[in-house]
């Protein structure tokens, strides 16, 4: 059975989609069997491996319809690793409204990954900046959830928020823990992000990853390319944080 992952925050711009692309291509490439699924109708992690936006089966006929099956696609990216995604379009948007008077809305993600669970080892969920019906489907089929957060003061009430929305959410999901938080987009010369860092590491303790992923170029080239960064030209020392990343992920399942 696999360890579901659910990558959240209620804040935009974290970093979410970054650590659920590369979290799952690193794992890949240590021979884990790994799905992605993405449960954001911007539909990046979709892009950032190459596929299409415009596909003719995506999560929204899985979410909305019980008997139709999760639509997986598999990518082997330029560095020969195969990983399976789950796709998601513009049309993913609709799902709130479209399930208003459907019954067990918030359960229909984990209902559908109970079908395929076995096949991998690992399922990593990227999810959008919000906690409405597609984030609590998210968390509520996740064993684990992995926090993406910038070191500014102002992410410190998104984190707060979130801790307040997962205690709603357990009871649905009462299994749900925190996997712990990461610190993306660090930048060390700041003294602000310096301090935030150090607050966050006395309040969080070590539920705060030792890996801090710092402001790289080459992340933000690899997306643009449709790439996780193990198959980015030149990204030798962004590889080299997500490999730390994925190790303390392993440790602490």
């Amino acid at each position: 059975m696999a360890v579901i992952i659910a990558v959240a925050n209620q804040k935009g711009g974290v970093g979410k989609t970054t650590t659920a692309c590369n979290l799952g291509a690193g794992l890949a490439r240590r021979g884990e069997r790994v799905l992605l699924v993405d449960m954001d109708p911007q539909s990046n992690l979709t892009a950032g491996f190459g596929l299409e936006k415009n596909l003719d089966d995506t999560i929204t006929h899985a979410l909305l319809d019980r008997n139709a099956s999760l639509p997986i696609l598999q990518v082997e990216d330029k560095s020969g690793v195969a990983i399976n995604v789950c796709p998601a379009d513009l049309s993913l948007s609709g799902v709130e409204t479209a399930s208003v008077e459907k019954l067990g809305r918030e359960m229909r993600l984990r209902d559908q990954l109970s079908k395929v669970d076995t096949d991998y080892d690992f399922i990593l969920i990227d999810t959008p900046p919000s906690l409405g019906v597609l984030t609590i489907n998210a968390l509520v089929a996740a064993n684990w959830v992995v926090i993406p957060t910038e070191a500014r003061f102002f992410s410190m009430q998104g984190l707060d928020m979130l801790s307040e929305s997962l205690e709603e959410v357990q009871y649905l999901n009462p299994n749900l823990r925190i996997m712990g938080v990461v610190l993306s987009k660090f930048d060390r010369r700041l003294r602000e992000e310096q301090k935030v860092t150090e607050y966050l590491r006395e309040s969080w303790g070590d539920r705060v990853f030792s890996t801090v992923v710092p402001t790289n170029s080459k992340i933000l080239e690899a997306s643009s390319a449709g790439v996780s960064l193990y198959a980015y030209k030149g990204a030798n020392a962004a590889r080299g944080i997500y490999d730390k990343l994925v190790e303390e992920v392993i440790a602490r399942v």
